[in-house]
């Protein structure tokens, strides 16, 4: 379903979209109550198995000490260190529990250990979370336009279009293209002034990681750093990079501008994928319409109000069941820019000329 189709071709003047034919409190009075409460034990457990996992493969992958199992760690380990990050995600958004002091210990608790600053990376979430389908002013994986495409030196290119299952270090250190400031920094433009201490904390602690890394390799050497944490930590990258990447990038996923966007519309510029057996794995990320409309539900809740939902949502609802990876390249080579001007506008690529058929 497309609301605006605009050519890159044409300088066209703004254009408005449809307005939605549903409201967000008739989406919320459809979803049963319960669904917003979060359950602490419930929260905690998902907590404490991915940390037992964890542990237990760490576990075995000592015991065994086998470069035909290494491989095999790697990948499952590197996919516990993504659902950890997922449980930390729901603390950011205070769907974890109501108390802020435990989602912040937790926070921290599953952050900290995949090299994640809890409050730096819990604020810039924040703002793609309220600006999400905004193309001047969302945080994660927004399109460029056609004309800052064509400006990009090639290295941006490369690390934006061609290497994107590696970008999440360098957009924690960096951001992404248009924007500036660091994760890291509370300085940052990402930050208000009364978030200093929050993002210093997070900062500091990640940093004294890090020097508890260089002291395990100072005791036992390059390679048991590179087998026991360097290789599961890039197939956690792989996978965060992946997921959030395949989130918002679609060629049929609608961008706004201006005046025509607003929270509700920008916020089902997202799509539900599904990963199978995966899927209970990540904590059912993948479920993620229902939780930019609703960012403070916890993710256990979020099958159960998606259903409720879709009748309302129609045609406006996204679902893919296509094979992940194969949605991965579609949009790998579709995705690229958007059109320079107008809204309700949709990714191109440079092979098909900067033109986009109506559908």
């Amino acid at each position: 379903m497309r609301l605006e189709i605009t050519s890159p071709q044409t300088k066209l003047p703004f254009l408005k979209t449809e307005e939605l034919p549903f409201t967000l409190q008739e989406l919320r009075s459809a979803i049963p109550v319960d669904c917003f409460e979060p359950s602490v034990v419930r929260s905690l457990g998902y907590f404490f198995l991915d940390v037992g996992l964890i542990v237990g493969f760490y576990a075995l992958a000592a015991y065994l000490d086998s470069w035909f199992f290494y491989p095999i760690f790697w990948l499952i380990q590197g996919t516990l260190f993504w659902s950890l990050f997922v449980v930390g995600h729901d603390c950011g958004h205070g769907s974890f529990s109501k108390s802020k002091t435990l989602n912040s210990w937790i926070g921290h608790l599953s952050h900290t250990p995949i090299l994640v600053p809890y409050h730096g990376w819990r604020i810039s979430h924040r703002t793609h979370h309220a600006n999400t389908g905004n193309i001047d002013t969302d945080e994660s994986w927004y399109p460029v336009s056609e004309q800052k495409y064509n400006q990009m030196a090639w290295y941006e290119k490369l690390l934006r279009f061609y290497l994107p299952l590696i970008a999440y270090p360098i957009y924690l250190f960096r951001r992404s293209p248009d924007r500036e400031g660091s994760h890291f920094m509370p300085n940052s433009p990402l930050f208000r002034p009364g978030e200093k201490w929050a993002v210093l904390t997070s900062s500091l602690l990640l940093a004294t990681f890090v020097g508890f890394l260089g002291f395990l390799t100072f005791q036992f050497g390059w390679l048991f750093l590179l087998k026991f944490y360097v290789a599961p930590y890039i197939v956690f990258v792989v996978w965060l990079d992946l997921v959030t990447f395949l989130h918002h990038t679609e060629d049929d996923i609608p961008w706004y501008r201006g005046d025509d966007w607003y929270f509700l519309k920008g916020a089902l510029s997202t799509i539900d994928r599904d990963y199978g057996f995966i899927n209970s794995i990540h904590h059912d990320i993948g479920t993620h319409v229902a939780h930019h409309i609703f960012l403070n539900m916890p993710h256990y809740k979020l099958r159960r109000a998606t259903e409720a939902i879709k009748p309302i949502l129609g045609e406006y609802y996204r679902y893919s069941n296509e094979p992940i990876w194969k949605a991965f390249f579609k949009s790998y080579w579709a995705c690229h820019f958007v059109p320079n001007q107008g809204s309700g506008v949709y990714y191109q690529s440079p092979s098909n000329g900067g033109y986009q058929k109506k559908s």
